[in-house]
């Protein structure tokens, strides 16, 4: 038997290159009693030193610089002589585990670092040192003493009964079971016959090869003891944690393998209540200070390794000793409870809440960055507006939190928690129930915001929001069919607040669901307001959030709303963004079809940049789509966008909906959207968004005379050509040129005003310069091929030797090259016919503008590259 004493004073050595890992294990040793405790990080050192001091185990790791593990434990067997190596091998990877027993390692311990499982494993390495040596001083005792048993084995037998734990002999030649103890019978459930008939793989005592190599003498000189952990089966199927001692024995030439095994549940299930004391709170069953220091350390090398950011919450009570004092400890035990209860529901995924002592805990927030932590401070603060149930008394308490960031504020564990403590006090001081950041910028911001919250509060209550409508013009009459009401804020001492700037705060606060309620409710009294005014049924389209669904019951505010201003449900439009409508989507979904069948339209905003899965088209009452200004903005220039714009066109008329374009700033994005046959367009082209009184106005006006540009159909009197050419003194001759014939002739000196024309007016053909600035000729025609695939495209450039230009042809971009300076007449008649092809492939062959009818074999004449 080794003393506790002879193991605490046994020399180890560790050896890692991880300065943060040598302290710990340093630290782990230490204070579990270990006094000969020493370290280097250069694993060259590790022989020599070991040559000179003898350790009992070396706790090596195997990744390092300079010199693997694996060397290290090439250079300490010969320094043992063969015999056994006392490596404890260091590892986060399991496929290296295998490899480092194979080179000589007696056990390992993986990363992160299990305080009880590193500890009892450096223990039973240090007691089979240690008996090792002893063992090989007093090699013929032992020896004698096994022969002595072997030759008295029925005495040895009634020792073996005698025993509680389980013994087995084992032949090491056949690898078969010569004899079991009682204890063994009893352990696993089996009579001593049923259980000398299996092997003792069967139950779980060691694999053939385990048995080859506890019965294999060449592995150590002498008699010496193994100790193992595993899993023995009883005849009930169930497995049962043992400890097994294996000694090799040798009786008459014999060789007996002699397996002590022991239950050792009960020792588990002891480690496990200490682990678990060790880390977790008493009281709370939270993580404690300790384990909360541990799992922010390896968040913090998580976020380090993928750039992250990790936010740290210290939350205090605030007035606790106060109630604390008052009503006794038991209650203030029963306050903490609860108050942590309520902390849990607040956690989402892969957040971690620990108590770190007395009214304080913590939150480590991972991935999240300081919006994220100002809405998880908000949520604390939500989750204890409730009163606490403490017998017949129910205080109310708040709370102050302090926030730091990693990596802004600090990159250490335990610096990241001191700064959040500080912000913690900061915000007690500040009046409690409060947060605030620790550096002194991000305070500033959460101040704006938290002033900016509170305002909004007051807001309501004193009438400063007012609507504000942007009108919605249909492209092909040219009148307004509605409008959208848009909210504003006439904040006192700020002047007037745009929504971007307040409606998030709305959204988070869930100040939206009254705000909301307010939108209907004004937006039907301007209906109302309109028609006793004369001007006639304006419809209004209102915003509506997912909370109000969720919170609000927005189905009776609408139809109060209704009812209360005498208005035609018709009138009334509802506009929702994909996002909203998959918020509770069933009952979103019953919801808006009780209200479409009041007469309620039904649009979605903001289309194409929510929810991939177009299913919802199908399932829900929706009567419009607005396609979203992302993809109109470019509509003229960009083929993606314009491609995105006309199947959303498409789809919905396909579907019998009606389409809206938003954003709609210039007369070329208007007259291309009523080419493709979008029904109506809202922005500033039509008009910027009016006061109630200026919107009427506007109607009125309207109705009077509607939008020119909406109703300007494109001219196809006459066959149309575009001229693209920077140099305006070309552009000059070509014009006059091509005006004896009779064209509608547009000029552009740059590929973007070629593009606003092409988007205003059906061209046929288009001559186009191949050096322009931003954009050559031929990129400039491949996105026309993109956008407008039945133009005759020509390019017409004093650049003879440009390969692009060929490609070009051949891909299809550009029908034709035509070299500078010209002849007139071949050009002249090289136009006349490109304009017949153009006839002949979208299968209007009579030419408009000569009544002549143009063979094929006419076209095929006239129709080859002009070169000087």
């Amino acid at each position: 038997m080794i003393a506790t004493a002879d193991i605490l004073g046994a020399r180890i050595l560790v050896v890692d290159d991880q300065v943060v890992n040598v302290q710990l294990l340093d630290y782990m040793l230490t204070g579990s009693g270990y006094r000969n405790v020493s370290a280097t990080r250069d694993p060259r050192q590790v022989a020599p030193l070991h040559a000179r001091h003898r350790y009992d185990l070396i706790i090596l790791d195997l990744n390092m610089p300079g010199m693997t593990g694996f060397e290290v434990m090439e250079e300490l067997k010969p320094l043992e002589n063969g015999a056994w190596l006392p490596v404890l091998v260091v590892t986060a990877d399991p496929e290296m585990k295998v490899a480092a027993l194979e080179a000589g390692a007696r056990d390992f311990v993986g990363k992160p670092f299990d305080t009880v499982e590193v500890l009892t494993r450096i223990r039973n390495l240090l007691e089979v040192r240690l008996l090792h040596r002893e063992s090989t001083g007093n090699g013929a005792m032992l020896e004698q003493t096994v022969r002595e048993r072997t030759a008295e084995l029925q005495r040895f037998r009634s020792a073996m009964d005698a025993t509680s734990d389980a013994i087995f002999l084992i032949d090491a030649a056949s690898k078969e079971l010569v004899d079991v103890s009682d204890g063994a019978c009893r352990m696993l459930g089996y009579t001593r016959t049923e259980l000398l008939q299996l092997s003792p793989s069967e139950f779980g005592l060691a694999s053939h090869a385990q048995l080859e190599a506890h019965a294999d003498p060449a592995r150590g000189k002498g008699h010496r003891s193994e100790l193992v952990e595993t899993e023995l089966t009883g005849s009930d199927m169930l497995t049962l944690p043992t400890e097994v001692r294996w000694q090799l024995e040798t009786a008459d030439g014999r060789h007996i393998l002699i397996a002590v095994a022991r239950d050792i549940t009960e020792r588990i299930l002891a480690q496990q209540r200490l682990k678990h004391l060790a880390s977790y709170d008493s009281l709370t069953g939270l993580p404690n200070r300790m384990l909360f220091y541990q799992t922010l350390h390896d968040t913090i090398e998580m976020a380090r390794e993928k750039e992250g950011r990790v936010a740290v919450l210290s939350i205090g009570l605030d007035r606790f000793k106060i109630v604390n004092d008052s009503m006794g400890a038991a209650h203030g035990d029963e306050l903490l409870r609860q108050f942590s209860n309520r902390l849990v529901q607040c956690l989402h995924t892969r957040d971690t809440l620990g108590r770190l002592g007395g009214d304080e805990f913590a939150l480590i927030l991972p991935s999240r960055d300081q919006d994220d932590a100002v809405h998880v401070a908000n949520e604390v603060r939500e989750a204890l507006r409730a009163p606490f149930e403490l017998d017949e008394q129910q205080p109310l308490l708040t709370a102050s939190i302090g926030i730091a960031m990693y990596p802004d504020d600090a990159t250490d564990p335990q610096t990241l928690i001191k700064y959040a403590d500080t912000a913690m006090g900061r915000a007690k001081a500040a009046g409690r129930d409060g947060y605030r950041f620790f550096t002194a910028g991000m305070n500033v911001q959460v101040l704006a915001r938290l002033d900016l919250e509170l305002a909004l509060r007051r807001a309501l209550e004193n009438d400063e929001f007012e609507l504000y409508y942007q009108p919605k013009l249909n492209v092909n009459t040219g009148r307004i069919t509605g409008v959208e009401a848009l909210l504003r804020w006439h904040r006192p001492s700020y002047g007037m607040v745009f929504p971007a700037e307040f409606v998030p705060v709305l959204e988070e606060t869930g100040l939206i669901v009254r705000v909301g309620a307010w939108i209907i409710d004004a937006a039907c009294s301007q209906i109302a307001a309109w028609l006793a005014g004369g001007f006639g049924e304006v419809r209004i389209a209102v915003n509506v959030s997912s909370r109000q669904f969720v919170e609000g019951d927005l189905e009776m505010e609408i139809c109060a709303a209704l009812a209360r201003h005498k208005v035609d449900a018709s009138l009334l439009e509802l506009e929702l963004t994909e996002s909203a409508l998959m918020t509770n989507a069933e009952h979103t979904s019953e919801v808006l079809t009780r209200l479409r069948e009041l007469g309620i339209r039904i649009s979605i905003d903001d289309f194409g940049t929510g929810y991939s899965s177009l299913a919802y088209l199908k399932r829900f009452p929706i009567d419009k789509l607005k396609i979203d200004i992302a993809f109109v903005r470019d509509i003229t220039t960009n083929p993606d966008d314009a491609a995105i714009a006309l199947a959303i066109i498409s789809m919905a008329h396909s579907m019998h909906m009606q389409v809206i374009a938003e954003g709609v700033e210039s007369r070329a994005q208007l007259m291309y959207l009523r080419r493709h046959r979008c029904d109506q367009v809202q922005g500033f082209h039509v008009s910027r968004a009016l006061t109630a009184r200026q919107m009427g106005d506007l109607v009125t006006a309207n109705r009077r005379a509607p939008d020119a540009d909406a109703q300007a159909a494109s001219d196809t009197e006459h066959p149309t050509m575009l001229i693209v050419d920077e140099d305006i003194n070309v552009l000059a001759s070509l014009h006059r040129l091509f005006r004896r014939d009779n064209y509608k002739i547009l000029t552009a000196v740059s590929p973007a005003e070629g593009f606003e024309l092409l988007a205003q007016h059906q061209v046929q053909v288009i001559l186009c310069d191949q050096r322009m600035p931003f954009m050559s000729g031929t990129e400039f025609l491949s996105r026309v091929k993109e956008m407008y695939p039945d133009t005759v495209r020509i390019i017409l450039s004093a650049n003879t030797g440009v390969r692009a230009v060929i490609d070009s042809i051949n891909s299809g971009a550009v029908y034709r090259f035509y070299t500078k300076p010209w002849d007139d007449t071949q050009l002249r008649d090289n136009i006349r016919l490109a304009f017949h092809h153009y006839w002949l492939v979208n299968g209007a062959k009579d030419d408009p503008r000569r009544g002549h009818f143009v063979t094929q074999d006419e076209e095929a004449e006239g129709l080859r590259v002009s070169r000087r």
